[in-house]
């Protein structure tokens, strides 16, 4: 049986066992569950990079996307909330459309 020592989505238990197959988990507590996010939100971006195709990049995406509802919701904020500080730096410091790529300042 393969070891995986890591955070995995609630059902992957299920699906597990829906294909004839055991595995053995537990319930992090929270101090745990932060450092395994956090973890876990690593793994997703290197995932993201090492992707080769649009297709690939958007599911790794997505799966960023689900780190930061679960870490968002861990530092007490909704999705939502994070939306509207990131529109908010937005509106104050721009976002990344223009490509722009800083090389010195005084």
């Amino acid at each position: 049986m393969p070891t995986y020592n890591k955070l995995v989505r609630d059902k992957i238990p299920e699906i597990i066992a829906a294909n004839g197959e055991r595995c053995t988990y537990k319930t992090l507590d929270d101090a745990a569950y932060k450092n395994e996010l956090r973890r876990k939100l690593l793994e997703e971006v290197n995932e993201y990079l090492e992707a080769t195709t649009d297709k690939d990049a958007a599911e790794e995406l997505a799966d960023i996307t689900e780190m930061i509802h679960a870490l968002a919701e861990l530092h007490g904020k909704s999705f939502a909330d994070v939306e509207v500080i990131r529109q908010k730096k937005r509106a104050e410091r721009g976002g990344f459309k223009e490509k722009l790529f800083l090389i010195d300042a005084d």
